[in-house]
């Protein structure tokens, strides 16, 4: 599958922003897909994912703030940033992998296929 992310952009802290991922080639429903983003001068971390069952999981830094969504399709993946900080500014990547248990989910090293990066810049 081949992933495509869009969506980001300048948004104001406290702002909405939404994320999407589109995979080309077949649909997400064999799928984990992965949210994952990276700050200038540190490493990627793990956002949020939508298992193939469709169980969300987030990072608690982002929980609550932060909704993953399939459209019925199974065809994109979103990812609705609301209540954006500061903090959250980074390059977003969404990511999806083929099988895997759950405990890995949170790992980049355990997906098989990258989309290119939006990159999401928040004012304060």
């Amino acid at each position: 599958v081949q992933l495509q992310a869009s969506g980001g952009g300048l948004v104001q802290a406290g702002g909405s922003l939404r994320l999407s991922c589109a995979g080309t080639g077949e649909t997400f429903s064999r799928y984990d897909v992965g949210w994952f983003r990276q700050a200038p001068g540190k490493e990627r971390e793990f956002v949020g994912a939508i298992r193939r069952s469709g169980s969300l999981h987030y990072a608690d830094s982002v929980k609550g703030r932060f909704t993953i969504s399939r459209d019925n399709a199974k065809i994109t993946v979103y990812l609705q940033m609301s209540n954006v900080k500061p903090e959250d500014a980074a390059v977003y990547f969404c990511a999806a992998r083929s099988n895997g248990i759950l405990s890995t989910l949170g790992s980049s090293s355990n997906y098989n296929y990258w989309g290119q990066g939006t990159l999401v810049t928040v004012s304060s």
